[in-house]
């Protein structure tokens, strides 16, 4: 009996055992082991990943060995993981490829035998035994997963198969009986390989990080250390040119960062000290020092990775449906084959040889192969596309419903906007100092503070300071100080008017940067204001593009803030969007959440992850911005745009149209050809060859045609 492998995680209620299954490829295949196992008494909890071909078993030990018994009464060879191969390959491992080739050749020289040999008993031999062995090569595992289907009433893949096999076997088409399992298990191997293609895309992503990290010493100098095992806090050294190992802060250097495998952004962004980098992310043109913020197992890029291989194992709601109308779909071809077998000599006087035959080519061609494998593909290519953009979709069932958002809720800060305040326009108002002497004191005072916006003026006046003397924070006003011989204040609008400083015309400027949504701080001295400092949140350069791109989608923007509502429609003016409500408290949010799914439908809402969770969770699609490192962005939303482009809503769109669309072309297709060859194998005009053919081809045409997705214009 196999034990859960070593060092499993145990939980408060038991343990969590990984084991490894090589012929688990196919999620029929997981629903098979899934429904064997959910009815064991102290079985908890299944993970299946069929990247892994691994399966997470929790619950009591007791539990667990029980579990494993019984996926070996299903036909399966559960591994612990601890003991598992990395091998890749299907049925058979390395020797798969070879072992299936001897399989083919042996079912090609029995074609061959029983085609130009005269007929005599060593022929008949010859041919049975070739047969025998080209089935024993590549049939070995169909049969055990077959038979275990059929002893438990269930009608799947490879119990058709095995019945097709040894029923055309036992009629005398020894030839075509050794081609046909040939041919299938030369058909699941390339479907595994393609499948796997799909599946393992977004883990190319893992190669991105190093393996090795340069860790700064105790005595000040550097050595080379294994990811995995450098501490948090360490500071480790990235030369030009090179990959981010792991996650962490500058603590020294600057340099442009390629943030495309984490965020999907095409543009490098500059980095300094205090900014946060990435593991996978590329080191451009300085050598950076790092201090490490999360280990190889925790950085932001493994975490994107585990949440596309959670969303793999969703099933979304095309697939739910393939998976219903299989169940349905196999019984019955099944039955119909065997009506046809029984009554066909009664109803068209075929010999019963006749009537079995095609009875056991109807079975092959209505395999459903075809149209299991043509939806997990599908969704898969599409989750790992939209990861490499930098979009994070939590679920095959929210890329799907995208298609149907016909409104979109939008956070202003940080969403629309940059969610950074910054210097957008300087005034002199009195000529008692002139306009340098003004912005030096300003600079020098607003130095000093760390409100967000005197750091905005300080950043965007960017002047050599002076020394200020008696300088104090005026709490809810401003701050003040003493430059050269004079006090200065530079504080809001209700600080100059407690100095009675406010005039007529200053009151009008006030008003029209406020009318903007601006937030204005005067500087001032006894001699009265000397000048004006307009500060605003601005808005992105990609959203006015974002909005216009919704609106060609028939998706309504709508602005949901805090800030008032002057603001909000001045900024909804700019990036063209029609309605903004100001003032919302996050209540106010879910209220309007509710009236926009009432009165336009589907609804999707875009905000921080953080501040706007209740109407996150709330939207029929919460999308999140800047996931990039926020953790509390990864639990909140189902969707995640890694950087802050708000273009990333409409491709994320787009793509999902797309997606649909390729979902029920191989869906079209896998009934398509089924439907065609099953009427020629009524009519009496196809083979058992012809079958198998019939159902590989549609097995590789749906596969192809969904890992098209993985490089879809739509995200371009």
């Amino acid at each position: 009996m196999s034990t859960p492998a070593q060092g499993t995680p145990s939980t408060k209620q038991g343990v969590t055992a990984r084991f490894r299954i090589p012929t688990m490829d196919c999620p029929t295949e997981e629903g098979e082991i899934r429904r064997a196992l959910e009815s064991l008494t102290g079985i908890q909890r299944l993970g299946f990943q069929l990247t892994e071909r691994t399966i997470d078993i929790t619950g009591l030990p007791a539990s667990i060995e029980q579990a494993v018994k019984v996926i070996r009464d299903h036909g399966f060879d559960p591994q612990p993981q601890a003991a598992a191969s990395n091998d890749e390959e299907h049925t058979g491992g390395s020797e798969g490829l070879p072992r299936l080739s001897l399989a083919l050749g042996a079912a090609l020289a029995s074609e061959a035998v029983s085609f130009f040999s005269a007929s005599g008993t060593l022929t008949t031999v010859a041919s049975m035994t070739l047969a025998a062995i080209a089935i024993g090569l590549s049939g070995l595992s169909t049969y055990k997963k077959g038979w275990a289907a059929i002893r438990r009433g269930r009608l799947n893949m490879n119990a058709l198969m095995s019945v097709a096999v040894t029923g055309a076997f036992a009629i005398g088409q020894w030839p075509e009986a050794a081609m046909v399992m040939a041919l299938y298990g030369i058909a699941e191997l390339i479907e595994a390989r393609a499948a796997d293609r799909a599946r393992n895309a977004i883990k190319k992503l893992l190669a991105l990080a190093p393996e090795h990290a340069e860790v700064s010493q105790a005595d000040g100098s550097w050595k080379m250390t294994p990811a995995a095992d450098v501490p948090l806090d360490t500071v480790v050294r990235i030369r030009p040119g090179e990959r981010i190992p792991l996650d962490g802060v500058i603590t020294q250097g600057a340099s442009a960062i390629n943030q495309a495998p984490v965020t999907g952004e095409s543009i490098a962004v500059d980095k300094s000290v205090g900014d946060d980098v990435f593991a996978g992310t590329i080191n451009e043109n300085a050598e950076l020092h790092v201090r490490v913020t999360a280990s190889a197992n925790d950085s932001t890029l493994a975490r994107i990775i585990h949440a596309v291989e959670e969303a793999q194992a969703t099933r979304a709601p095309t697939q739910q449906f393939v998976d219903r109308f299989a169940a349905v779909y196999t019984p019955t071809v099944f039955f119909i084959a065997v009506a046809l077998a029984l009554c066909a000599p009664w109803l068209f006087g075929w010999t019963w040889t006749e009537s079995l035959y095609k009875a056991l080519v109807l079975l092959v061609v209505a395999c459903p192969c075809a149209l299991i494998i043509s939806t997990p593909v599908t969704v898969v290519s599409a989750l790992a596309s939209a990861a490499r953009h930098g979009i994070l979709i939590k679920g095959g069932v929210y890329l799907e419903e995208a298609r149907n958002l016909k409104a979109i809720a939008l956070d202003k800060t940080g969403t629309v906007t940059e969610g950074k305040p910054r210097l957008v326009e300087t005034t002199v108002i009195d000529q008692s100092i002139n306009e340098a002497e003004m912005k030096v004191f300003a600079a020098s005072l607003a130095s000093r503070s760390d409100h967000p916006v005197s750091k905005a003026i300080a950043t965007g006046l960017s002047l050599q300071t002076i020394d200020v003397t008696e300088f104090e924070a005026l709490v809810g006003r401003g701050v003040q100080g003493r430059i050269h011989t004079r006090t200065f204040v530079l504080g809001n609008h209700r600080l100059i008017e407690e100095r009675r400083q406010c005039s007529r015309e200053l009151e009008e400027k006030l008003k029209a940067h406020e009318s903007q949504g601006r937030t204005v701080t005067l500087l001032a001295s006894e001699l009265g204001v000397h000048g004006l400092f307009a500060v605003a949140d601005t808005i992105k350069p990609s959203s006015q593009e974002a909005v216009a791109e919704l609106k060609g989608l028939g998706v309504k923007p709508v602005m949901l803030t805090g800030d008032n509502k002057l603001t909000a429609q001045y900024i909804a003016m700019q990036a063209g969007i029609d309605a903004a409500h100001g003032n919302l408290l996050p209540t106010d949010k879910l209220t309007a959440i509710e009236d926009l799914r009432k009165k336009d439908g589907a609804t999707a809402m875009v905000g921080d992850g953080i501040n706007d969770a209740p109407a996150l969770a709330r939207a029929d699609i919460g999308i999140a911005m800047g996931g990039a490192g926020t953790d509390i962005a990864m639990e909140a939303a189902d969707v995640i745009i890694m950087n802050d482009d708000l273009r990333r809503i409409p491709q994320l769109i787009r793509l999902s149209k797309r997606t649909h669309s390729v979902l029920w072309q191989n869906i079209t297709l896998a009934l398509g050809i089924k439907a065609v060859f099953l009427l020629l194998a009524v009519f009496d005009q196809a083979t058992m060859w012809m079958a198998v053919f019939a159902d590989m081809g549609a097995s590789l045409l749906v596969v192809a045609n969904g890992l098209r997705l993985l490089r879809d214009s739509s995200l371009e």
